[in-house]
């Protein structure tokens, strides 16, 4: 991505890695899991810490009560809060698609104020999670916490593939600072590698876009073209067999868009949104 994102890790830590723009991970070279939400009502509060984060590599999809609907949605939230005290294990390179390697993960990038993109994609993931649960909708998560580590780019993509998921939906935010850089995007994986990164993964890019704009939010001025990005580079659309797409729901270093993913009614309506995003590409 164009913006330079900063990753928010204490200088002691400078060997982890720091990361140009948001999505599943850092630019590529070219080379010779998470809690279900209960039924108990989402709240903005994060999960306790774990007593070790699992390694990137170890952490298990979880998946919401059977699915009455016969659909499953995997959801992808962007990092963890793990990452950035263990840079050895998220800059390991993987597999990351059309022959190239990618770092396991990154760090994600934060507000001006320090409220992290991991803590965002959680909460709003987990608010997306219950709501098309409670529809009947099998929900699968790529992280079960937002204190672990990972897992990589490869493995979200293979949860999706393993789950046999109707869609893939990757949360993030990006970390832009461009000069008046605002807006939400979706990125889909062009040219495509395999049928499901065709008209489904692009029909799903689209849905997610006409449904966030028709929901208030405002496409981005700064990346992409009518808030559509048709990307080569990110692991974890390169490496999905299924419907996938990756939503940046904003800049996190715009004053106004940043204020917004800090509250929780801010989260609320990014979650109702991709809900109705979701729900929308699924009767298609």
């Amino acid at each position: 991505m164009v913006a330079v994102r900063r990753a928010i890790v204490p200088l002691l830590l400078a060997g982890a890695l720091l990361l140009t723009g948001c999505s599943d991970d850092a630019p590529a070279a070219v080379p010779a899991t998470t809690l279900p939400p209960t039924s108990a009502a989402v709240t903005s509060s994060l999960p306790s810490p774990s007593p070790s984060p699992s390694s990137p590599s170890s952490v298990p999809p979880s998946s919401s009560a059977p699915a009455t609907s016969g659909k499953v949605v995997v959801l992808d939230p962007g990092h963890n809060g793990g990452n950035a005290a263990h840079p050895a294990e998220i800059n390991r390179p993987v597999p990351a698609g059309r022959g190239q390697t990618k770092p396991c993960n990154t760090t994600g990038t934060a507000t001006n104020a320090g409220y992290p993109e991991h803590a965002f994609t959680f909460d709003v993931a987990q608010r997306v999670g219950k709501a098309l649960a409670d529809k009947g909708i099998r929900v699968v998560y790529t992280r079960q916490n937002d204190t672990g580590v990972g897992p990589c780019v490869d493995r979200r993509a293979a949860i999706g593939n393993e789950a046999d998921a109707d869609a893939v939906v990757s949360v993030h935010a990006d970390g832009s600072e461009a000069a008046g850089a605002t807006g939400f995007h979706v990125a889909y994986s062009s040219p495509a590698l395999n049928a499901a990164q065709g008209a489904p993964s692009t029909q799903l890019a689209r849905t997610l876009r006409d449904t966030l704009r028709t929901s208030g939010f405002t496409t981005a001025n700064y990346i992409g073209t009518e808030g559509l990005s048709a990307r080569a580079d990110l692991a974890g659309l390169n490496l999905s067999t299924r419907p996938a797409a990756l939503v940046e729901c904003g800049n996190m270093r715009n004053a106004t868009e940043a204020a917004r993913m800090t509250s929780a009614d801010g989260r609320q309506r990014y979650a109702a949104a991709i809900v109705a995003a979701i729900e929308a590409y699924l009767a298609l």
